[in-house]
């Protein structure tokens, strides 16, 4: 998956969220990590997809443009959703997380099922 946090890097690959993997010891999807330049409809798929899937994702974010895009794409995933019958709900706390050496604080969206 590409550094998402680099915002130098352009998302100009439409299919740049299509492959999310799980991790092989926990069986639970890889955290969706989404930058100020990712596409909201981009990472939108990317989180119905693993919804779909699995029934709960993860969705990370850093900095004030990641996490306005981040919340534009749950809102776009959740429409995708209604397709299904599903509804989700997202619960959001903060994560430190180490980028190069360095300690910055994420914000992590859970992604779940409303029961």
């Amino acid at each position: 998956m590409p550094d998402a946090y680099d915002d130098d890097t352009a998302h100009s690959d439409s299919n740049e969220f299509a492959n999310q993997s799980t991790d092989d010891a926990t069986g639970k999807p890889d955290v969706i990590k989404v930058s100020a330049k990712s596409r909201s409809t981009a990472v939108a798929g990317a989180i119905a997809a693993v919804i779909r899937e699995h029934r709960y994702a993860e969705v990370q974010a850093i900095g004030a443009g990641a996490v306005n895009q981040a919340v534009k794409a749950l809102a776009i995933a959740r429409g995708y959703l209604q397709d299904d019958s599903i509804d989700i709900v997202c619960v959001p706390f903060f994560r430190e997380v180490d980028i190069e050496g360095q300690e910055r604080t994420a914000v992590r969206f859970s992604v779940e099922i409303r029961r």
